[in-house]
Parts: structure tokens; C-alpha cells; sequence
């Protein structure tokens, strides 16, 4: 970034012509607006970051061609030296009406001491607060959620030999999807719980669902789940897309004591086959097909096909009946018709132990086998906490996040809005399309969750032109790494609102660093370790770096974290996360896989996987899957290696195949025809999935034990542009 900032034009520099020739239809005006920018941001001490501030909060509205405002945004910061310059930064009234503006304000002496100033000033105290006084930390925050225990903890966490870290919550009781049905304080039954559309019907009044027309209808099919003679904690699966049907199905498992399997709606078979069979699930919500784009994509084929236990097949579209079914499946009616309808909105939750699972979700490791990860019902507490702190997800506000319940983000959706009394937001079609921005702008989103190759789609396609996202009051990004202009392109769509990066895992429930709206947040970068969490980068020798320095490497976590996970259904978890770890207090650190870097400015970037997982589109994926696919493409192939290469300019991980050949290297029309094959092999593994560059190696590099040295050909991808097609 900073290489970048030094070969721009200064902005004092930059001339009523320069905004012309970049697109500006009032230059003069423009230009008037920067001169002012400039005045203020003299009497600010000729902070960079407060002469941005004050363009970007007036002069650069959505109209001015994005030219424009990446020209002033450079501009702002030419010569600095700045590797994570701030694109936004924090209005000291906006914070004090945050949520930790809010707590801060009222017990902010109480919390921190006499030190406290200000929630913008006083924040980084506040987060080391909640490391080193997590009993009153956490007990606040379950507190202004309003969490509900049908039997109390004893205390907040205390050490036990019997979890890794801690134990938190001793002896609670409780059901997550049951105080997600619950009115919390301030708001009521009667308030909006989910506001969706359907692709197509964009000109159409949107459709709501109040929260306790949400509690009746998973109390139904609740009712309905029991009428099905499953033992209590059976697993059931779902692979459906996310609308208000799969939310319902969600929380009524998991109100009914069972568990959720959680299954990405684009798996193909043998991938569904086999998260299955690891959670040893008994039923499967599914569908008939998946509507898009005008296209009908076929679901519960692939559920069939992956010899599924007994499914229960709702219908695409309304009540269109379902023909073909197997003899043992159930449409989504006869389902229903099973609930005793003299009581059928009427259910009470099986209250559980605070361990007890809630849901399988599954992660790629680097054996080629998913691995299975349990949340509890603890873990949806992280996810909300997260929301109510980083995001600000307040009572009221409006929460849209592209997704599905097969990745974390689909639970934590559900979570992050209802546990913190805010609707949730749904689209039924591609997030890719004016349809979907219309509906960003209708219902009045405050909190929109991306990824970021949706945002370059939007931004390539220009089609959230013309709408009005004001409403916004933050992004947030998560899945994989973010483009620096695609971002600040972004924040231009809603009057230079911030996004919040947000880096975890399933196995987390959240995220262990993120962002804050009490500070300023530099594009593709995160500006603070998740609160109640420590983490920490290793150096070269695997002992931990001082946590205030600059420097680079693999990163680990302090075992503590709230919301973590104790156990893995078809792995060694000590073996995974722990195993030869450094110590910290007297802990073992917890392993978490990517490679991490805080530069001198106190910011965060995340530099990929350490080991042999990718993140392609925001799936992990092992490398060791997509190698056996490839292997197999063409007999002339002797082995492959499968890289995620970040390009030029920052983005989302590419994939890159190197290929060994057993003879002479081919021509380039072969290895356009070899990517072609490699494609058309990986749609069975995830249609999602493409190659972007093939390269010709003569060996892989390994290490004296054999293991392929992936890293190595990352590092020279990255570096370098070898021949490739």
C-alpha cells in the first residue's frame, strides 16, 4: 500500500482538470470542496485522515464516478508512510450511540478506572478489560443481550483439566434457538424478525415475518419433528438455500433438543454423502430444486443421489406438489399435517447442558476429509457477542449477510440478529443483481455482510447504481482476503460507511480479530483482536512475538476464547489445535493455521493459510482434494499440487495448479485444453470451484520426509509470474 500512496498526486496538487478528465461533472465545484478539505484539515494538524474524513463525508457522493474518489482517496495519503491508512474513522457522537459507546459511557469508570477518557479513546483498554476481567466482561454482555438460563452458572469460566483453556458457564442450562424467540428488552412479539423478497418480485411490497409469528411457526414444525419418533439429539441435516423456511427448520431442531448438519446448498452428491455419514444424521430438510436466475438448479436429486436418510422435500415454489418421491421421504405438507395441531404453536424448548451440541458444521482439513466440528449452545453466544460488539448490531437494526446454513455464517446470521433483537434480512435469489441491491435498499439494511468476490461482481457490473443505501451503517467482510479498491468502492456506495473485516473459523464460532466502529478502520485490514480474545504471532522459531510489535507469522490463540471448540466428531482435537504449541500463562496455545502480519500502524492483515488449506471463494478446501481430482484428468500427468495465490493488488486466493508431467512438458493449446478438463472435473467436488492459471514445474518441492512444500510454490506464485496459461 504505501508504494502505492508515493506514486499518486498529491492532493494539493490536484487541479479542477485532473477531477475533469477523471469523470467529475462539477470539477469546479469539486475542486472548491477538496480546498476546503484542505483548510479543515489544517486546523486538524494536517491529519491525512481528517482531510479524508471530511471529503468522503460530504463531497464524495455515490454519483461521482468511482474515478473520482479513488483519485482524492490516493491523493489524501501520497507520500505518507502509512502502510494501513484509514478510509474511515470514527465521529466521537456516532460512537457514544454504539453499542460500547453506550456501555462506555454509563460505566466506563467503573470498568476501566479513572484511566477512561472517551469510548473512542479509552476502546484498546476496554478490549484488554475483557481479557483480564472476563467474569465481569461476559456477564455484562450476556446481560445487554438479554440470554436467558433456564438454570443458572455457577460462574462465568474456572479452570478444569476436562477443557482445553477453560470451562465456560458451569452448569448452565439453556436452549439457543429458544432465546432467539424471545422478546428482548425494549422491543416485542410483534416486531419484525425477518423482511425477505423473492428474485424476480423486486417492484413488489416486501414480506415480514414477526417474531412471534417466527416462534409459532417453529413450535409447529417442532411439534412436528416429535411426531417423528427421533430420539432426542438425533442429528438432522439441512441443504437448502437460506429463506424463511430454512431458518424456521433450524431453530425448531435445535429448540427440540436435536442437532443441526449443516449442508452447503452447492454440494454435489458424494459431498453430501459424506458430511452425512460423519454426523450420522437420521432425517434432511431439503428441497425440490434451487430457483435462480430464471433457472431451475436440481437439490433433492443430489440428496437421492447421495443416498440420503428419509428427506422431508419442500416445494421451490409455494405449494406446488412434489412428485417422485422415495418411499420413506415426506413432502413438506404431509410433514406439517404430522404437528397435533390442537397444540401445534405451542412448544417447550428442551432446555440442555451449555456443552450440549446444537450443530455440525464441517471444515476442510488438510487430510482430505471435512472435518466435522459440534457448536454448542454456547457457541451462538460468541457469534451474537460479536455482533453486538464489532458490528453494533443494535435492537431494531436490519441485518442482510449473502449466505447459507451449510457455512458459519448462516447460523451466525441467525443468531447475530435475533439474539440481539434485530430482523434478518433475506434474499431468495443471486446476491449478484440490481434485484438484490433494490432489496438491500427497501428494507432498509443497517448491517450488510459481504464477500468479497460479491463486491467485485457489484462493482464490475455497476449494479447497485442508482440505490439507496444510506441506511447502512456498516460492512462487513468475511470468507477470504478483500481488494483495497473494491472496498473503498464500496464504502462509496452508502456515504463512505466502514467495513468491519472479520476473520475466524467454524471451529471459533466468530472471529478472533476484526474491527471496531470506535476505530478507524483501514481498507482490507482489521484493527483489533476479537474482544475477550488474545492472539499472538509466532516467530520463526514458534515462540510468540511481543504482542504490541510489528512482525509476521503464523498465528496462535490464547485457549481461553470464548465459543471455541472442545472436541472434533472424526478427529483429535488436541492433535489439530494443540499439539506442539508453545505455552503462554501456562497454557498451551491454541493452533489456528493462518499466517498473520501486525504492522507498525497497530493493524492486522491476514497472509493466507500456513499450512495446506485454501480458501477459494470463501470455502476452505484441502489441497489434498483437489489433487486427487486432477491426477486422475489426463494419464500424461505424474502428480499435482494444488496452490491458493493471492494476485496482484490484493483479492480473494486464485487457484493454481502445478502439474508435473511424466514425459516432455505440452504445448500451450494442451494446457488451455488440461485447464478446461481441470475445471470440468472439480464442478463434482464444488461447482463453485475454478482453476485460474495452470503451470508447468519439472518437480515439487519437498521435504526430507516426502511432504510436498506447498508454501514454497506459494511463495514463488506470488513473487513471481511464471510461464503459465
Amino acid at each position: 500500500m504505501a508504494a502505492a500512496l508515493v506514486a499518486h498526486k498529491p492532493l494539493a496538487a490536484i487541479t479542477a482538470d485532473d477531477l475533469a478528465a477523471a469523470g467529475a461533472a462539477d470539477a469546479a465545484a469539486l475542486h472548491s470542496a477538496v480546498r476546503s478539505a484542505l483548510g479543515a484539515g489544517a486546523g486538524a494538524g494536517g491529519e491525512p485522515a481528517a482531510v479524508w474524513a471530511e471529503l468522503s463525508r460530504g463531497a464524495l457522493r455515490t454519483e461521482v464516478p468511482f474515478a473520482v474518489h479513488r483519485m482524492l482517496y490516493y491523493g489524501c495519503y501520497a507520500g505518507s508512510p502509512s502502510t494501513a491508512p484509514p478510509a474511515w474513522s470514527p465521529d466521537p457522537e456516532e460512537a457514544a450511540l454504539t453499542n460500547v459507546g453506550r456501555v462506555l459511557e454509563a460505566r466506563g469508570r467503573e470498568l476501566i478506572g479513572e484511566a477512561y477518557k472517551d469510548p473512542v479513546t479509552s476502546f484498546r483498554d476496554f478490549h484488554k478489560f475483557s481479557n483480564e476481567n472476563p467474569e465481569a466482561y461476559w456477564k455484562m454482555v450476556f446481560e445487554e443481550m438479554g440470554i436467558t438460563f433456564s438454570v443458572e452458572p455457577s460462574c462465568i469460566l474456572r479452570d478444569s483439566d476436562g477443557y482445553p483453556g477453560v470451562e465456560w458457564l458451569p452448569g448452565a442450562v439453556l436452549n439457543a434457538a429458544a432465546n432467539c424467540l424471545t422478546a428482548k428488552p425494549g422491543r416485542n412479539s410483534g416486531d419484525v424478525a425477518i423482511v425477505w423478497r423473492d428474485e424476480g418480485k423486486d417492484s413488489e411490497p416486501l414480506n415480514f415475518v414477526t417474531l412471534e409469528e417466527l416462534r409459532k411457526k417453529v413450535c409447529l414444525v417442532a411439534n412436528a419433528l416429535d411426531a417423528l419418533d427421533l430420539e432426542k439429539g438425533s442429528a438432522i441435516a439441512i441443504d437448502m438455500p437460506m429463506n424463511v423456511n430454512a431458518v424456521v427448520i433450524y431453530l425448531a431442531v435445535v429448540l427440540a433438543g436435536c442437532i443441526v448438519v449443516s449442508i452447503a446448498d452447492s454440494f454435489a452428491a458424494p459431498a453430501i454423502s459424506t458430511r452425512l455419514k460423519i454426523s450420522e444424521a437420521k432425517a434432511i430438510f431439503t428441497q425440490d430444486c434451487i430457483l435462480r436466475d430464471d433457472k431451475e438448479l436440481p437439490l433433492y436429486s443430489r440428496v437421492v443421489e447421495a443416498k440420503a436418510p428419509m428427506a422431508i422435500v419442500i416445494p421451490a415454489r409455494g405449494s406446488t406438489p412434489i412428485k417422485g418421491l422415495r418411499a420413506d421421504d415426506l413432502s413438506w405438507q404431509d410433514f406439517l399435517a404430522k404437528a397435533d395441531h390442537t397444540k401445534a404453536d405451542i412448544y417447550t424448548a428442551v432446555e440442555q447442558p451449555a456443552y450440549q451440541f446444537s450443530n455440525i458444521l464441517f471444515s476442510s482439513g488438510t487430510t482430505g476429509e471435512p472435518k466435522a466440528i459440534p457448536w454448542t449452545h454456547l457457541t451462538p453466544l460468541k457469534a451474537a457477542a460479536d455482533g453486538w460488539c464489532h458490528m453494533d448490531i443494535r435492537r431494531g437494526d436490519v441485518v442482510a449477510w449473502p449466505t447459507n446454513l451449510g457455512w458459519m455464517m448462516g447460523p451466525w446470521l441467525v443468531y447475530a440478529s435475533l439474539l440481539n433483537g434485530a430482523s434478518m434480512a433475506l434474499y431468495n435469489g443471486s446476491p449478484n443483481s440490481s434485484g438484490f441491491a433494490k432489496f438491500v435498499q427497501d428494507a432498509k439494511v443497517t448491517m450488510l455482510g459481504v464477500v468479497p468476490s460479491i463486491v467485485r461482481t457489484w462493482k464490475n457490473t455497476d449494479c447497485t447504481a442508482g440505490f439507496d443505501w444510506s441506511t447502512i451503517r456498516c460492512f462487513s467482510s468475511t470468507g477470504e482476503a478483500s481488494s483495497v479498491e473494491d472496498y473503498l468502492w464500496l464504502m462509496g456506495r452508502a456515504c463512505y460507511k466502514p467495513v468491519i473485516e472479520y476473520c475466524g473459523g467454524t471451529e471459533i464460532g466468530g472471529a478472533f480479530v476484526t474491527g471496531s466502529l470506535l476505530q478507524p478502520q483501514a481498507l482490507s485490514a482489521f484493527s483489533t483482536p476479537a474482544m475477550g480474545c488474545n492472539m499472538f504471532i509466532l516467530d520463526s522459531n514458534g515462540n510468540p512475538l511481543p504482542q504490541d510489535s510489528a512482525g509476521i507469522g503464523e498465528l496462535a490463540l490464547d485457549p481461553t476464547l470464548f465459543g471455541s471448540s472442545t472436541t472434533l466428531l472424526n478427529a483429535d482435537h488436541d492433535e489439530v489445535y494443540f499439539s506442539g504449541m508453545p505455552q503462554w500463562n501456562e497454557k498451551v496455545l491454541r493452533r489456528h493455521g493462518d499466517e498473520f502480519e501486525r504492522t507498525a500502524d497497530g493493524y492486522y492483515r491476514a497472509h493466507g493459510r500456513a499450512d495446506d488449506t485454501m480458501n477459494l471463494g470463501g470455502i476452505k478446501v484441502s489441497s489434498i482434494e483437489i489433487e486427487r481430482i486432477c491426477n486422475r484428468v489426463n494419464d500424461a500427468i505424474l502428480e499435482t499440487a494444488a496452490i491458493g495465490v493471492p494476485p496482484v493488488g490484493g483479492g480473494p486466493e486464485q487457484l493454481t495448479i502445478a502439474v508435473v508431467y511424466k514425459d516432455q512438458s505440452p504445448q500451450a493449446e494442451d494446457l488451455n485444453q488440461l485447464k478446461l478438463m481441470f475445471n470440468s472435473a472439480l464442478k463434482r467436488l464444488n461447482p463453485l470451484f475454478k482453476v485460474s492459471s495452470v503451470v508447468v514445474v519439472p518437480s515439487l518441492p519437498r521435504t526430507a520426509s516426502n511432504k510436498v512444500m506447498r508454501r514454497v510454490l506459494r511463495k514463488e506464485f506470488t513473487q513471481a509470474k511464471p510461464s503459465k496459461i
